[in-house]
């Protein structure tokens, strides 16, 4: 499990503990994906009354993983932001581990 830094930002909200706290414990589940260390981005945004935005930029040695997801709960679109990358995740690991495969054999 890898330690991860992470930044929060609100946009268009006013900024709080509980929420910025409830990113960082969800951005933290994906560390134990990777073994070195990663930087995170969280932007938490409202654009309107009924569209809440959870973005997610999660800076892993050498690429960039985005997972951008809307809901008319802040904490439900940072749930789906997370598991979009998550899936993201697992399909790079798993192109990668079939990629060694194929050239051992």
């Amino acid at each position: 499990m890898s330690e991860i830094k992470v930044t929060v930002t609100f946009r268009h909200t006013q900024p709080t503990e509980a929420l910025k706290r409830y990113a960082e414990q969800k951005i933290h589940r994906v560390g134990k994906y990777f073994s070195r260390p990663l930087d995170a981005h969280v932007i938490l945004a409202v654009d309107a009354k009924e569209r809440q935005v959870a973005e997610v930029e999660l800076h892993a040695h050498g690429g960039m993983i985005l997972g951008k997801e809307q809901h008319q709960d802040l904490y439900a679109a940072i749930d789906l932001a997370i598991d979009k990358i998550e899936r993201q995740i697992k399909k790079q690991k798993e192109k990668a581990k079939l990629k060694r495969r194929r050239s051992n054999a």
